[in-house]
């Protein structure tokens, strides 16, 4: 006999607002946090990628160096400066970050009240099989996030920074515009980086399969590419260098797909 009470729709709905008002009290939290450590939040973390000893200039410059390119990423400073232009744009800027890095930081938390919402919905065995969800999904994610801070920002403000025109032309960033591309850059990644999990759901419920997933591979490759022309500067090394991990993402979603049609067959050939 089943233990859980059945729920109306309306019952699903009061739950799922709870759920929603848990997380959104969890990102206001850790965004109120962020808000007060803005020193680090902005000095350190937003405008690391803007200065010339960003750890990941010092490792490219000395790849460079190594191969004969050192005019690319040996730099003493980035040729542009970082203004605002409205009388509440540092403050906006102030806020929509700490909300940014609120949501970061709660992200498994999120994911957690994500998975109470669902779980009651499950069966014990797949409960069980899929503990360790959160741990998982949350790991990819900050992975994701470290990637598109480490490599595609750096990547994107040095060469959108130091692109010019014309020697007349001198670039003066507005501040949200700069902001936008960190958070872009790092979210997106982020997310991308979730592939897995979500392939692992889709072949979970049944919308895809391992055969699927290798017919339309060529495809997939083609998507990949604009993913990576969209989230980075259009020079050729930094969309191969986004590239690269989203196919390592790609082949190991399809290892998981069929490591899941797997563990079902089994299931069906057991209860037999």
């Amino acid at each position: 006999m089943n233990s859980e009470k059945e729920m109306s729709f309306l019952d699903h709905l009061e739950e799922l607002r709870w759920h929603l008002i848990r997380s959104t009290l969890a990102v206001l939290l850790f965004g109120t946090l962020a808000f007060i450590a803005k020193e680090f939040i902005f000095d350190v973390l937003l405008f690391g990628p803007k200065k010339a000893d960003f750890p990941t200039y010092k490792l490219l410059c000395k790849i460079a160096q190594t191969i004969g390119f050192k005019e690319s990423f040996c730099f003493t400073e980035l040729p542009f400066r970082i203004q605002s232009r409205t009388m509440a744009g540092q403050f906006s800027a102030h806020i929509w970050t700490s909300i940014t890095a609120g949501f970061i930081i709660a992200f498994p938390f999120v994911l957690y009240e994500f998975w109470k919402f669902i779980s009651p919905g499950l069966k014990i065995k797949e409960r069980k099989s899929a503990s360790g969800f959160i741990l998982i999904a949350s790991l990819l994610f900050f992975i994701g996030v470290l990637f598109g801070y480490y490599i595609v920002t750096p990547l994107s403000i040095n060469f959108l920074g130091s692109y010019q025109v014309s020697k007349e032309v001198f670039n003066d960033f507005d501040l949200s515009s700069y902001i936008s591309l960190v958070r872009a850059s790092t979210l997106a990644c982020g997310l991308i980086f979730e592939l897995p999990i979500l392939i692992y759901i889709l072949t979970k419920i049944g919308l895809l399969t391992p055969e699927t997933l290798r017919k339309y591979r060529k495809f997939s490759l083609v998507i990949v590419l604009i993913l990576s022309a969209i989230i980075t500067p259009p020079d050729i090394a930094s969309q191969v260098i986004v590239t690269i991990p989203i196919v390592i993402l790609y082949e190991l979603s399809i290892f998981i797909s069929k490591a899941v049609i797997r563990n079902q067959n089994k299931k069906e050939i057991t209860s037999e």
